[in-house]
Order: structure tokens, then C-alpha cells, then sequence
């Protein structure tokens, strides 16, 4: 299995590493500049592979409110960030350019990442407006950028926006598989960190069992291992920041806590063991 070949275990945990606002961002600080956005960033990586999660991806989570086509200066400002980290990375990562599929896959292309996460396929409305993704493009400039070993993370459900197509969701999952075959399926509650049902995750899991299917959000301490029952992986991002909380009062992004992550992953290793 191309998981086990990458994470080296079942069940992998991969755990978010959310950037500062970046250059261009309404949230990006002029005064602290890219230094401190690089040095956060570097701090994070830091306590999550020393916590022990099994991979990471990079997202310009802050970057608020989302664009759907990406300014320049975005992937240039992610790439950047990635080669400042690139020497101290030792576990599996991927990229997320948050709302731009594009993006995501170019970048990917230039870091050299392992995997991407995106809403790459549907059709969603949302705070930021209408917005389309043509996988068949996208899929042909992955091609073209000869990315065959780029594993992919297909939203299928996307935090915060609605979905148009009317199917049921298990359904819109075995026509993307069919058409695309991607390598995970991601399925979300209605925001980060809010909790995934079980019951979805099951329902997608039944009707595609080959699919590699993962927990998107909402996993914690108390409730990963009736996910992991379910899903055969799970990212995490806001359970391993300091108190479990996304953003700050002040609306600034949150450092990861070492001591958090470490607790969840003594966990994940106990729950492996009685497979």
C-alpha cells in the first residue's frame, strides 16, 4: 500500500503546520515581515516531528479570506517558507495553496512536496463567492509537470462552502474516484476543527472500501480512536496548538504545542497496537 510505502505505518497522522499571514495577505504584519513568519514555521515543524506525527502539510491557513486564483506572491511566499524548512524536514510533506488547486500543484511541483490536499474537483459556493475546479486541466498540468508520484487529497466535502452537486456525498466520492483516482478522499466537518460524523466517514468508507479514507477535521484526543476505526488516516491541525485553539483573541495565528502533540501520538501508537 502506497501509504504504508510513504508513512511507513497504518493509520498515519498527519498534522497541520499553519503559516502566519504572508506578504499581500490583509492580515500579514509589515513590521514582523517574513523573518518571524519563517521563524514560526521553523518553530512548529520543530514540535510536531519531535511530538512524532507521521507527516506534515504546509497551508497558508491565514491567508484570510481565501482567493481563488492565488496572487504571485502567495506560492512565491510558500516556496520560500518550504526551502528555509526543507533541511530540517524529516517525515513525509505536503502543500495546501488554500482555494487554488493550481497553486497547490505548481507549488507541489517546485518544493518537490509528497502529497497535496485541495478541493480539485466540484462545483461549491461560499463566503468567497461561486467557484469551479476543472480536474481535467488540472490533471493534465500535474501530467505535464511530471508529478507521478505526487500522492493527492481531494476535499470532498470542503470545510465552509456548499456543495452544488445534489448527490449524496458517498456517491459525488465513487464518480471522482472513477474519473480521477485519487489517492485520499478528505471528508470535513462544516469548519476547522469542528468535529467530522463518524457516520459520514463510515457511509463514503462502505461504498468505496478500496478508498483511502481520511478524517479531515474535528480529530482529538478523546475521538481519534473511534475515528481511526473508521478512516485510515486523519490530519489534525487546531488539537495541537496551544490550548487547542486556532487563533488567538487577537485573531493571530496559534503555536503548536510540543507536549499536546506528543499526548495524542503516545495515544495513536497504544491504538495501533491492538490491530
Amino acid at each position: 500500500m502506497w501509504e504504508l510505502d510513504l508513512f511507513k505505518v497504518h493509520k498515519p497522522i498527519i498534522a497541520m503546520l499553519h503559516l502566519d499571514p504572508l506578504p499581500g495577505d490583509p492580515r500579514y504584519n509589515t513590521d514582523s515581515n517574513m523573518r518571524t513568519v519563517i521563524k514560526h514555521a521553523k518553530e512548529d515543524l520543530k514540535a510536531l516531528q519531535n511530538g512524532g506525527v507521521d507527516g506534515v502539510l504546509i497551508s497558508n491557513e491565514f491567508s484570510l479570506p481565501y482567493e481563488r486564483q492565488m496572487s504571485f506572491v502567495t506560492p512565491a511566499a510558500i516556496s520560500t517558507i518550504v526551502g528555509e524548512l526543507k533541511s530540517s524536514l524529516k517525515i513525509p510533506f505536503g502543500i495546501d495553496c488554500i482555494s487554488d488547486a493550481l497553486a497547490t500543484i505548481e507549488t507541489a511541483a517546485a518544493v518537490e512536496a509528497d502529497f497535496v490536499r485541495g478541493t480539485f474537483s466540484g462545483i461549491y459556493v461560499g463566503d468567497g463567492g461561486l467557484y469551479n475546479n476543472d480536474f481535467s486541466k488540472l490533471l493534465r498540468r500535474k501530467s505535464a509537470l511530471g508529478l507521478d508520484n505526487l500522492k493527492m487529497f481531494y476535499f470532498i466535502n470542503p470545510e465552509s462552502d456548499k456543495n452544488l452537486d445534489t448527490r449524496d456525498v458517498q456517491e459525488i466520492a465513487n464518480s471522482t474516484i472513477f474519473k480521477s483516482h485519487p489517492d485520499g478522499l478528505c471528508i470535513s466537518a462544516k469548519a476547522a476543527g469542528k468535529d467530522v460524523s463518524n457516520e459520514l466517514i463510515k457511509r463514503v468508507k462502505l461504498k468505496n472500501p478500496n478508498a483511502f479514507v481520511i478524517c479531515n477535521t474535528g480529530c482529538n484526543i478523546d475521538t481519534i480512536e473511534e475515528k481511526l476505526e473508521v478512516a485510515d488516516a486523519a490530519i489534525v491541525g487546531t488539537y495541537f496548538k496551544v490550548g487547542g485553539n486556532f487563533e488567538s483573541n487577537s485573531f493571530e495565528n496559534v503555536r503548536v504545542d510540543q507536549n499536546r502533540v506528543r499526548t495524542f501520538m503516545d495515544k495513536v501508537i497504544t491504538i495501533r497496537a491492538k490491530r
